[in-house]
């Protein structure tokens, strides 16, 4: 058994979409345009799964946009939010099967209520919407975005997020990683100490610092400027990036991803009334077989810059911009919303 890379060949992608009863309400129509963006690009190439607690106008909304149905299809399911990085399955394969582990999604730490999104892989499983092997797993918290595997035993993640509060307060970080090691057949867990950025509810997922793009190669987020709230933990960052070599003791070959001009969210304020940084960041792209979705937020230059970089990375896929801007409004971005599901025999 093992965890296959987002880069292993895909069978279909999840989408959890967006209704008037989340957080999204005051931005609706321009998330679901967004979403609509995201699931004509992904349903293009490969199917796609959409989670929907309102189908028939998901379906309304697909149809005003112009989007075709034949690779798409719906399933009913009560939902909170829409994060599906982290509440969907995390799939392992062995012997050509499909093994779909379910971890329990307590809201990154009891922030935000999670209870229906909890259920959501139970319900998807037991409709016959998603083929595998179910596996309970419920009594440990773990999220997607908070892990990435090079498919071949190493797993990267960061201790921000799980030794935080509110996850699993009984391990420590040895017993975290035995856990993580046994569930996944894994050979290694490589930490990153340092990572942060502003605005980020996930306590530092390391899908929105770095990434592998193949078993040799991360992308990850590089700050230059010194006078950046970010550049202290994010330079720690890339000096252990640059620690960190393959099981062959060969060096990782690093790829920095430019980090984004600020964008704050004029109607969210501390408590001096400033307002807040948002978490905009290119490592949150999300690998296909045969493109990677980029996110861009309205800066032309360096949404280009990333766009060079990630196609550096990524030589025979071609890179897709999708305009996140409303995305990073509620504090995530385009690999947060969605979960790609391996190929199984």
């Amino acid at each position: 058994m093992f965890l296959p890379s987002e880069f292993h060949p895909q069978a279909f992608v999840q989408l959890t979409w967006p209704h008037r009863q989340t957080d999204w309400a005051p931005l609706y129509d321009e998330v679901i345009e967004c979403y609509c963006n995201m699931a004509r690009e992904i349903s293009l190439r490969e199917p796609l799964l959409i989670v929907a607690q309102h189908p028939d106008e998901v379906t309304a909304q697909l149809n005003d946009y112009h989007i075709p149905l034949q690779n798409i299809r719906l399933v009913l399911c009560p939902t909170n939010d829409t994060w599906a990085r982290d509440h969907a399955f995390i799939s392992c394969l062995h012997n050509g099967q499909r093994i779909l582990f379910d971890f329990q999604f307590n809201g990154w730490g009891m922030k935000f209520a999670a209870n229906l999104d909890n259920q959501i892989n139970r319900k998807l499983y037991e409709t016959a919407a998603i083929d595998g092997i179910y596996t309970n797993c419920l009594d440990f918290v773990l999220e997607g975005g908070s892990i990435e595997s090079d498919g071949q035993g190493t797993i990267l993640t960061t201790a921000s997020c799980l030794l935080a509060p509110n996850r699993n307060d009984l391990l420590n970080r040895e017993e975290i990683e035995t856990q993580l090691c046994q569930f996944f057949n894994a050979k290694r867990v490589l930490w990153l100490n340092h990572s942060w950025l502003a605005g980020d509810d996930t306590d530092g997922h390391i899908d929105t610092v770095a990434r592998f793009c193949d078993a040799s190669t991360i992308a990850y987020v590089q700050c230059l400027d010194s006078a950046d709230e970010h550049y202290p933990e994010l330079h720690a960052m890339e000096e252990e990036l640059k620690a960190f070599t393959q099981t062959n003791g060969v060096p990782y070959r690093l790829i920095p991803l430019p980090m984004p001009a600020a964008i704050y969210d004029d109607d969210d304020t501390d408590a001096v009334g400033n307002p807040l940084r948002l978490p905009a960041t290119y490592a949150n792209f999300l690998i296909m077989n045969e493109a990677v979705l980029m996110p861009t937020y309205g800066q032309p230059d360096t949404d280009a810059l990333a766009k060079a970089r990630l196609q550096a990375a990524f030589p025979t896929r071609e890179i897709v911009p999708i305009d996140c801007r409303v995305l990073i409004r509620q504090h995530g971005s385009l690999h947060c919303c969605t979960m790609q599901y391996p190929q199984a025999i």
